[in-house]
C-alpha cells in the first residue's frame, strides 16, 4: 500500500534525539577511522624511486599501482625496451608527484630508469669498471654508446689505438667500455675503448719485457722508419734500431737496409 506525502503522521513517541545521537559518529572515533585509514596508505615522497605492480596495459599506457588511492599512468613507450612486460610484473617508478590534478600519482619508468644508470655510471667511473655498451650511432667526432639506457659520447680518438676514419663501420656493434668522464649536471657521459686496449698493451708490455735479456735475439717486424734509425715491432714492445746498428758499412739513410712491415732478427743491446 502507498501512502501519499501529505497523509503520513509522524510517530510523537519516537526519539528522534536518541537517534541521531546512536547514528552519528564521535568525532574521536572519526579521527580514529582517519588513522587507520591512513595508516593503509604508503608513506610516499615525491622525488624518490619506488616499486609498483603493472595491473593493466594497452598499447597507449600501464597502469601501475603503488598503493595511493588511484593507480598512476604511464605511457607504454617508457617500456619500449621490455618486450615481455606483463600484467601482474613490479616495475621501478620515480615519483614526480603525489597525487596530480586528475587525483593519480604522476609517475615515470623512465626517470627511474636513468636515475639508477647515472649511479651505475657513477659506480663504474670510481672503481674503473669495465661496462658494456651497444654503439647506437656515429656523430659528429665520434658515435653515441648505449650504456645502462643512457647515451654516452665515445670520441673519434677514444675508439682504438690506430686512427678510425670510419665510425659508421661500428655502428649497431657491441662492445666494452671504460667510463672517463662524467658530467651529470649536464648529462654528458664520455666513454673510452681505447683505454682498455692500451691496459691489454701495457701488461703485453711487461710481460715481454720481463723476459728481455740483453744478449737475446728475437724476430721482430720493422714498424716505422726514421732518419735516425728503425722502430721495430717485437710483439708489444717498440724497439729501436739505430741507424748505426741496421749494416756493418755506412748507411745514408734506413729505407737502403730495412722496410715497413719487414721481418728481421735483431738483438737486444739494452
Amino acid at each position: 500500500m502507498i501512502t501519499k506525502y501529505d497523509e503520513t503522521k509522524p510517530n510523537a513517541d519516537f526519539d528522534w534525539d536518541k537517534y541521531n545521537r546512536e547514528s552519528d559518529i564521535s568525532a574521536e572515533q572519526l579521527e580514529e577511522e582517519k588513522k587507520k585509514y591512513a595508516e593503509t596508505i604508503p608513506n610516499i615522497t615525491e622525488d624518490e624511486i619506488i616499486s609498483g605492480k603493472v595491473i593493466s596495459m594497452d598499447k597507449r599506457e600501464v597502469k601501475v599501482d603503488v598503493g595511493l588511492r588511484a593507480p598512476a599512468v604511464i605511457p607504454t613507450s617508457e617500456f619500449r625496451y621490455n618486450k615481455d612486460l606483463k600484467v601482474g610484473d613490479e616495475v621501478e617508478v620515480y615519483v614526480r608527484k603525489t597525487e596530480s590534478k586528475d587525483g593519480r600519482p604522476l609517475l615515470s619508468h623512465e626517470d627511474a630508469m636513468r636515475d639508477r644508470a647515472w649511479k651505475r655510471i657513477e659506480e663504474a667511473l670510481e672503481s674503473k669498471e669495465t661496462i658494456t655498451g651497444y654503439i647506437d650511432k656515429s656523430i659528429k667526432g665520434g658515435m653515441l654508446v648505449n650504456i645502462f639506457g643512457v647515451n654516452a659520447f665515445l670520441p673519434g680518438s677514444q675508439i682504438d689505438v690506430r686512427p678510425i676514419r670510419d665510425f659508421e663501420e661500428f655502428v649497431g656493434k657491441t662492445m666494452e667500455f671504460r667510463v672517463i668522464k662524467v658530467n651529470p649536471d649536464y648529462h654528458n657521459v664520455v666513454v673510452s675503448h681505447k683505454a682498455l686496449i692500451e691496459e691489454e698493451l701495457e701488461s703485453q708490455r711487461a710481460e715481454i719485457i720481463s723476459h728481455l735479456e740483453k744478449g737475446q735475439v728475437l724476430e721482430g717486424t720493422v714498424k716505422n722508419i726514421t732518419s735516425y734509425g728503425a722502430f721495430i715491432d717485437l710483439g708489444g714492445v717498440d724497439g729501436l734500431i739505430h741507424i748505426t746498428d741496421l749494416s756493418w758499412g755506412r748507411v745514408n739513410s734506413p729505407e737502403e737496409v730495412v722496410e715497413i712491415g719487414q721481418k728481421i732478427n735483431v738483438v737486444v743491446l739494452d
